[in-house]
């Protein structure tokens, strides 16, 4: 493969996008001197507005594998891509109507603290430590992957762009906290769409028009976006995107520290509800950007692929290596691009090593250490915001020894993210749900999604359900081009073209759906949890949608929790604190100090304010 390297002013635009994020950094460390506390560093003392927070949740989840691999994907599978805005659409809905009331008024820090509010110990530490494991391992290979495609395409050095990433983001992440990554996210979502809409607007102009791309993709079978078959064997139909890719994000998304963490930081739950439905219009836009990217791009190749012709060896190289064509005489737009893709790249990094250090202060250096000081408490959260940057990074070094691994590895998020979104559905939404339960349903849902995950990676499913679209080569120079066939599928037992073949999809749903249901059985069997021991504000009564008619059959669904008592309203804007004696509420042996003050509710705006809120010591 030939490699088109970078012109001077492509690095000078990329390293613009290095010094500014770390500028950034020092900006907030330079502003927020004054305030060393745990508290600022780590969910920026919770007076966050939604814009930024919108922004940077965008960024966050948007990585360079989505900047490269979106448009591959439409590229050649076709623009049915596109049906990911309904997932979006319920995947926000699910997520600030559902859990984001019970994390921001029980004033946790941490999404795992709730675990142990509503359950116990051990099965916090349990969610806590495959998080911390699968973030670790996801973040190492969103550092690698991307890097690795543009190298080989743009002859964009490989490991000083690994270590210029992992170096910049821990830099920021430690000196400025939560308040400079998501300022540095904003910034670095506006870069990702500045690289889009110049890819959109050159491409589509090297391909005759707008108007001209939509003919060719239609004549291309990259148009039909609605195939309602629902064989949940097919890669992607209406049902596998609309319902897998719901459940997919919503345990990425929901339940994820990254997401919640930064919604928290919100000075009100309003602001924090405006940040997740204004972060929707940016998930939309970054779609129809990577949608179109793919389409203009068919349109580009239609007549010489170079995937199937042998000029590039892998898809994630389709997108720079058509930048670096259409840019060729335009020194300094190919970096802006590699500024877009590495600005998701820099943005999950960040959220990811600022999460981390969160969930470890708060679920494990706060339990063993409950009295230590704001100062020694910030130190603490900086060092771990260190150690995790370092971690990340060499998890990119050992990411390239993996081989054919890295794919499983990529589909590791999804495989977690099933079974903790099931996790904290058991929680928020079944009260009967005891500890036992809990803790056997995620053990369930972990087995079944990796299994089902590894399975298809041994044994990839027949060609027929994955098979890209038509690609032509007939225009490419004939010494290179390589006939692509079908792989051939020998040995394979049964289940192979059944379970093993189930689209990835659906990965997460089944986690999540065997967490469920495993936990309910396993709660049946142990005796239920019950309902006059659980705090109100830990369960969210989403029986009320269903059972409105009917006092009887919505009192009969809280399993004795007391909803509707008069009792958790009048707590909530009077203030009444948390009695002690919690142990026997919360039956899980915790020690709490009495809280000053329980979640209020502010009546200018409707919406419960985090700074009624004393700080919940779990030790």
């Amino acid at each position: 493969m030939e490699v088109k390297n970078f012109a001077v002013w492509d690095y000078v635009v990329f390293a613009a996008l290095f010094v500014i994020s770390s500028g950034i950094g020092v900006f907030f460390a330079i502003k927020e001197r004054k305030k060393a506390t745990s508290r600022e560093f780590l969910v920026g003392g919770r007076q966050m507005s939604f814009g930024p927070v919108a922004l940077s949740l965008t960024a966050s989840f948007m990585s360079a594998v989505t900047v490269l691999g979106a448009p591959s994907e439409v590229y050649r599978f076709g623009a049915s891509f596109v049906l990911f805005f309904i997932a979006y659409a319920f995947v926000i809905i699910f997520t600030s109507e559902l859990f984001l009331p019970v994390f921001y008024r029980s004033g946790i820090t941490s999404t795992y603290e709730y675990l142990q509010l509503r359950f116990n110990k051990p099965v916090r530490y349990a969610a806590t430590v495959i998080y911390i494991l699968q973030t670790i391992l996801y973040t190492g290979v969103v550092v690698y992957a991307p890097a690795l495609a543009l190298n080989q395409v743009t002859g964009f050095d490989l490991w000083g762009s690994v270590f210029a990433t992992g170096i910049v983001c821990t830099f920021y992440c430690t000196l400025g906290g939560l308040k400079a990554v998501v300022w540095t996210d904003a910034f670095q979502m506006v870069v990702m769409i500045l690289g889009f809409l110049t890819v959109l607007i050159q491409g589509s102009a090297h391909a005759g028009g707008f108007h001209s791309v939509l003919e060719q993709s239609t004549n291309g079978s990259r148009l039909n976006i609605f195939d309602f078959d629902i064989d949940p064997l097919r890669r992607h139909t209406f049902w596998t995107i609309s319902v897998g890719g719901t459940f997919t994000w919503l345990g990425i998304y929901g339940v994820n520290q990254s997401t919640i963490q930064r919604c928290i930081s919100c000075k009100t739950e309003k602001h924090a509800k405006l940040a997740l439905y204004f972060n929707l219009l940016g998930l939309w836009i970054i779609l129809v950007c990577a949608v179109f990217s793919g389409l203009i791009m068919y349109s580009h190749f239609k007549n010489c692929d170079p995937w199937t012709s042998g000029i590039i060896s892998a898809p994630d190289q389709l997108m720079p290596y058509f930048v670096m064509e259409i840019f060729s005489t335009m020194p300094g737009l190919p970096g802006l691009f590699v500024a877009c893709a590495f600005s998701g790249t820099l943005s999950t990094v960040a959220a990811s090593i600022n999460a981390l250090a969160t969930v470890t202060f708060e679920d494990f250096v706060k339990s063993c250490f409950p009295h230590l000081s704001d100062k020694l408490s910030t130190w603490i959260s900086k060092g771990l915001c260190l150690l995790f940057g370092v971690m990340c990074t060499s998890m990119a070094v050992a990411a390239s020894l993996m081989g054919g691994v890295v794919q499983a590895a990529l589909s590791i998020h999804g495989m977690c993210g099933g079974p903790m979104l099931g996790l904290f559905s058991l929680g928020i939404m079944f009260p009967f749900v005891n500890w036992k339960g809990a803790l056997g349903g995620l053990l369930t849902g972990i087995t079944l999604s990796f299994w089902v995950a590894i399975g298809a990676f041994i044994y990839p499913a027949p060609a027929s359900k994955t098979w890209p679209l038509p690609l032509s080569t007939k225009q490419c120079v004939s010494s290179n081009v390589t006939e692509s066939v079908p792989p051939v599928l020998s040995s394979r037992p049964a289940i192979a073209d059944t379970w093993y073949s189930l689209s990835y999809l659906y990965y997460s749903a089944v986690g999540c759906v065997g967490c469920i249901a495993s936990g309910i059985v396993i709660s049946y069997i142990t005796g239920y949890q019950s309902g006059k021991d659980i705090k109100p504000l830990l369960i969210r009564p989403v029986c009320n949608l269903f059972c409105f008619w009917s006092k009887k059959y919505k009192t009969l669904c809280w399993c004795g929790v007391q909803h509707d008592s008069g009792i958790e309203q009048e707590n909530l804007e009077h203030g009444d604190p948390w009695k002690k004696g919690a142990e026997s509420v919360l039956q899980n042996g915790l020690r709490r100090e009495s809280m000053a003050h329980v979640p209020g509710n502010d009546s200018k705006d409707k919406s419960y304010n985090s700074m009624t809120l004393e700080k919940v010591t779990l030790f």
